[in-house]
């Protein structure tokens, strides 16, 4: 992967403030969802079309550099990087994150926050394994283990399944919403290695424009699959109708809407950020360590159960991203040798 005029300490710093960025959103994006659907909102689709719908302010950014690009090149600048081929498969990948923001939103409206950012956190082995398939990345005893461990998480919260179910929720509508954040977890877990892959079969340099492009690309395809739905279910139509009936008042529901939009927005930048920056299974790394902060701010904020087997999950949770933490710590420990000894014999041969 080529990162063009980026030196390594300008991309350790934008994997910082990717990975800040990414920290904030990751606990409140959960936490907007859930604040809509417990006071009143009940449109999945709607719910869903949120995740996205920011994709017009990636606009900004996109025109401000092409402005750069036209100063520095003259007539030779391009209006736009991003080529056929990786227009495609940005789409494609864009339609697939389309449905697994519906999948999410279903299980968000059935389960607690402190639920959902368990089971979400099995993402990182889902990622582990589509990042060994997709991207040819090697196992380690290290992340076997953080597989291990993040699917007997996930099992041991299946155990008891209605400990924590919330109210007016019936066991078949857990039941469903358990197995759709599950698939959400597994479908993210396909679409973060898919990702890294565009950008390693690029044939081309990954600057910071087509790193958007392929973003707007991705959102604008994930938004027009959900606006689909919503057309079909008329959730447009129910809008107006349902912040009237929004328990915090309608000027607080357009609020919440509003900053549920911005703040899933940034999400999304933070994890093309981390995977451009490092590599997608640092970006599921990121995702699972923060999730139970999540989880514990869900308790604080909703009062929802702490049973024992979320302890148990969170304890399992964390010891998985450490297993994974350190075995890439290690890995790139020995990369950085393996270089450092590769140059050492160039300069002898020399």
């Amino acid at each position: 992967m080529e990162h063009q005029g980026l030196s390594t300490t300008m991309r350790r710093i934008l994997l910082l403030i990717n990975c800040l960025i990414l920290a904030v959103d990751i606990c409140g994006g959960p936490l907007m969802m859930r604040l809509y659907y417990v006071e009143g909102g009940s449109r999945i689709w709607f719910s869903s079309w949120l995740q996205t719908a920011g994709w017009p302010i990636t606009l900004i950014p996109l025109v401000i550099l092409y402005f750069y690009r036209q100063k520095t090149e003259g007539t030779n600048a391009k209006y736009y990087l991003i080529t056929p081929r990786i227009f495609i498969a940005s789409f494609i990948i864009g339609v697939v994150t389309g449905l697994d923001d519906f999948l999410y939103s279903w299980g968000g409206s059935k389960l607690p926050v402190s639920t959902s950012s368990l089971l979400l956190a099995a993402q990182l082995a889902f990622t582990a394994i589509g990042a060994f398939f997709i991207v040819k990345l090697k196992f380690t005893p290290y992340s076997i283990n953080a597989v291990v461990l993040l699917t007997l998480g996930a099992v041991l919260l299946g155990v008891r399944s209605n400990g924590d179910r919330p109210e007016g929720v019936t066991s078949k509508a857990y039941i469903i919403g358990f197995m759709m954040t599950l698939l959400t977890a597994a479908l993210y877990g396909v679409i973060l290695p898919c990702i890294e892959l565009i950008y390693l079969k690029a044939k081309q340099a990954i600057t910071a424009t087509l790193v958007l492009e392929i973003q707007m690309v991705m959102y604008f395809a994930a938004t027009a699959f959900c606006t689909v739905g919503m057309i079909v279910n008329n959730n447009f139509k129910a809008i107006s109708r349902e912040a009237k009936q929004f328990n915090l008042g309608e000027a607080r529901y357009y609020t919440v809407i509003v900053w549920t939009t911005i703040v899933w927005l940034c999400f999304f930048v933070g994890v093309i950020g981390v995977i451009y920056c490092s590599s997608s299974l640092m970006s599921g790394v990121m995702i699972a360590v923060l999730l139970p902060v999540t989880e514990v701010l869900a308790v604080v904020f909703f009062r929802e159960n702490f049973l024992v087997e979320k302890g148990l999950a969170l304890f399992l949770s964390l010891w998985g991203f450490v297993s994974c933490f350190y075995g890439e710590f290690r890995q790139t420990k020995k990369q950085k040798n393996k270089s450092l000894k590769s140059e050492m014999t160039t300069t002898r041969t020399v």
